[in-house]
């Protein structure tokens, strides 16, 4: 979230010279830019699209999943590790999906702890796309966590703005320059 900080008087729904308005901007989304502020240009297409291609970018990571399981077979390294690749794809996949759920609710408290489970995450990829499948169903994905902190930002600065009115030394009874005294 961005603050613009104009110190003219222009009112909230006027734009700057720069062509932007006073005020926070909203940040945009990944596929989806700020169109989910509003739900227009193309909102819902961008969602169903999302949806879709997620969900086939998933389907097709299964395939490869399966084609590389094909070939563990054929190496014949045994049902132990066998069985040890499919528990880790799915527990790797439970991990991302969960975490990636999550993310889309609120920011994460320790940034490095998520710079740690990147790579547990790229190996559970499968879980990443579904989640993102899933949420793409009920909304943008992270539409909810941005929302929510650009209206309190929205808010913040309407009630900044509304009691930052006139010029402070001029209102009487002020810490301005007293009369009589250089």
């Amino acid at each position: 979230m961005s603050e613009n900080s104009e110190s003219s008087g222009t009112s909230l729904g006027s734009t700057s010279p720069g062509g932007t308005a006073p005020g926070p901007q909203p940040e945009p989304l990944r596929f989806f830019g700020t169109t989910w502020v509003d739900h227009d240009g193309g909102y819902g297409l961008r969602r169903a699209g999302v949806s879709v291609g997620s969900l086939a970018a998933a389907v097709a990571a299964c395939l490869v999943f399966r084609f590389a399981y094909q070939g563990l077979e054929i190496a014949e390294v045994g049902s132990l590790v066998g069985m040890l690749v499919v528990l880790m794809f799915a527990i790797c996949s439970a991990i991302a999906f969960r975490r990636t759920w999550e993310g889309f609710r609120r920011r994460p408290s320790d940034p490095s702890r998520e710079d740690s489970l990147r790579g547990l995450k790229s190996i559970g990829f499968i879980g990443s796309l579904l989640a993102y499948f899933f949420r793409s169903l009920i909304e943008a994905p992270g539409e909810k966590l941005r929302r929510t902190e650009y209206e309190a930002a929205l808010a913040r600065y309407v009630k900044r703005r509304s009691t930052r009115t006139g010029n402070p030394a001029a209102r009487k009874g002020g810490k301005g320059k007293r009369p009589g005294r250089r």
